[in-house]
């Protein structure tokens, strides 16, 4: 079965972004990252796909909207990322 893909929507400067990031990365999983700094379609695109979204980051894995950093490290904790990760 083939990783899902990962769509992770960021701004410039984001520590919780960051710190997403570097779980995915350490996870060795290979993602889309969106820079949503100035708006745009991206941005419009996470609000169509997160309708309640107001922070980042907004990740997703396949067709799950996880949520935010604290979200994607709860999976972590709970021993669940991998599975979702795998597919």
């Amino acid at each position: 079965m083939a990783a899902p893909q990962i769509d992770i929507y960021t701004k410039f400067a984001c520590p919780f972004c960051v710190r997403a990031k570097r779980l995915l990365t350490e996870k060795g999983a290979v993602f889309n990252e969106y820079d949503i700094t100035m708006g745009g379609p991206k941005r419009e695109e996470m609000l169509a796909r997160a309708p309640n979204a107001m922070t980042v980051p907004q990740i997703f894995i396949g067709d799950i909207h996880v949520g935010g950093s604290d979200d994607l490290a709860a999976l972590e904790r709970e021993g669940k990322l991998d599975a979702l990760l795998a597919g």
